[in-house]
């Protein structure tokens, strides 16, 4: 069985990894009632975590945190750090544009400032930082023209798309908009799949490569901060995942125990039965991430999320990128949120970037950035 398709969507689909055996059969789970919303949520035994899984980053001017720093410091010296810019997504509620572009400060996209602060650390530490920016079929030209103008010696900038795929109707029909099949990007689990295609992640550990800071393009606290880098390093785990304390209204991810083993669990995952208060923390999606672990084929779920399209239902099969903390040895540092030495401050519309503009102008001063 095939897809009707044009052959400009073919092509499309084809320039992006479009697997079109995989999508077929997540189809046929779908309209099947294998795969539905209903079983996203967890059949396990899910518990808070564990006194003692959670470290906490040491405040800054410690002994402890200048011992991190030297420790991430070194790391960065060696060339032994990469970072990750999670940009595929659309600013829908910025106008329809692509958010990496968008000014966050003054004529300074979310994109430029996000460089910025990886080469202020490339600089202090004498060393380079190359930059894997995760684009969409729907960001990719634009950031490419970007990043033209953005990368240097020092930091050396590229860029690697996504994956791609098409939504459904919820009966399982191809959904269409005005006509036209509407493809989507995924999310952002596809980072290891889609890092492995490129060759980037294979060119990196070969280099010399050892670490990769991933962080989401428009959360401008999530600056590289060797401290960060030295605490993974120090917890001696595959992946490291940054938590903050919990704020009211928060909806995400937090770390939990599934049957006894601690990983990131989305909101939307955990039993109905749970009480989400429980966990004090919320996962803010940065992660260190040791690079060779990173070259394997990780069994990640596929969620199946609703989503409003032009006024329609429409159906879409999505990995997440915490769920790699199910199937690496994870740790969880516990940072500050807010203040000079905070590290979550994301800008998901206007509103909330005008909000946030003059904490996040403190914030990237006080570290050198601006």
């Amino acid at each position: 069985m095939h897809l009707d398709l044009d052959d400009d969507t073919r092509a499309l689909l084809a320039r992006y990894g479009f697997d079109e055996a995989q999508f077929l059969a997540l189809r046929q789970r779908f309209v099947s009632g294998e795969l539905g919303v209903d079983g996203n949520r967890l059949r396990a035994t899910v518990e808070p975590p564990y006194a003692g899984d959670i470290e906490r980053l040491p405040p800054a001017g410690s002994a402890a945190r200048k011992e991190l720093h030297q420790l991430g410091l070194t790391a960065l010296s060696r060339g032994e750090v990469g970072c990750v810019v999670l940009a595929g997504g659309m600013a829908t509620r910025f106008g329809g544009v692509v958010k990496a572009a968008v000014p966050a400060l003054g004529e300074r996209s979310f994109l430029s400032l996000k460089l910025g602060g990886i080469r202020v650390a490339a600089e202090r530490a004498g060393g380079s930082v190359p930059v894997y920016v995760m684009t969409s079929f729907a960001t990719d030209g634009e950031i490419r023209r970007l990043i033209g103008r953005q990368s240097s010696e020092r930091v050396a900038v590229s860029a690697f798309a996504q994956l791609i795929s098409l939504r459904l109707q919820p009966d399982g029909g191809l959904f269409r908009d005005n006509g036209a099949v509407s493809p989507y990007a995924p999310g952002h689990g596809d980072l290891t799949f889609a890092l492995r295609r490129s060759g980037m992640l294979q060119q990196f550990v070969g280099g010399g490569g050892k670490l990769l800071y991933m962080s989401n393009v428009d959360n401008l606290a999530a600056t590289l901060d060797p401290a960060v880098i030295g605490g993974h390093l120090a917890m001696g785990a595959a992946v490291t995942a940054e938590v903050v304390s919990k704020d009211p209204g928060d909806a995400g991810g937090a770390p939990a125990r599934v049957d006894g083993v601690l990983q990131i669990v989305e909101s939307f995952r955990f039993p109905a039965h749970f009480d989400e208060a429980r966990i004090p923390v919320f996962n803010v999606n940065s992660f260190v991430l040791d690079a060779a672990a990173m070259h394997r084929d990780f069994p990640l779920s596929w969620f199946v999320v609703r989503k409003q399209v032009g006024g329609q239902e429409a159906i879409q099969f999505e990995h997440l990128v915490g769920e790699l903390t199910a199937f690496a040895r994870s740790a969880y540092l516990h940072v500050e949120r807010d203040g000079a030495d905070g590290r979550f401050q994301p800008a998901k519309d206007p509103e909330e970037l005008a909000r946030r503009a003059p904490h996040i102008e403190a914030m990237l001063r006080g570290r050198g950035v601006l």
